[in-house]
């Protein structure tokens, strides 16, 4: 395993819900990123974004890893999901909430 893979790797499993996108949560610099910020935000839990913009090594290796060629590309628990496409029809069938319960050991977003 690389470096870089050992970093993501240690990313992933640092944050109970990660996005790799262009920009930080402060300052996005994409519709699409702005958008899952936007998702995650309305369930009140914490998540993290990490800018993969200035790093094209490190976009290339995520795109290795998840066979998922655009960003943002989520992960929750460790596991990868995609990007809004995927979790606004998890939304709609009423699976996401569910999903970040279990992601927080049961917890509701005010008490994590």
């Amino acid at each position: 395993m690389s470096e870089l893979e050992t970093e993501i790797k240690d990313e992933i499993a640092a944050n109970k819900i990660l996005i790799y996108g262009k920009g930080t949560k402060m300052a996005p610099q994409c519709g699409f990123t702005v958008e899952t910020i936007q998702f995650f935000q309305k369930y009140g839990y914490p998540f993290e974004v990490i800018n993969v913009l200035p790093n094209m090594e490190k976009r290339e290796t995520l795109n290795k890893m998840t066979n998922w060629p655009t960003l943002p590309k989520v992960f929750i628990d460790g596991k990868f999901y995609g990007d809004t496409d995927i979790l606004d029809d998890m939304e709609a069938k009423g699976e996401v909430e569910p999903l970040l319960k279990a992601a927080f050991d049961g917890k509701a977003p005010g008490d994590v």
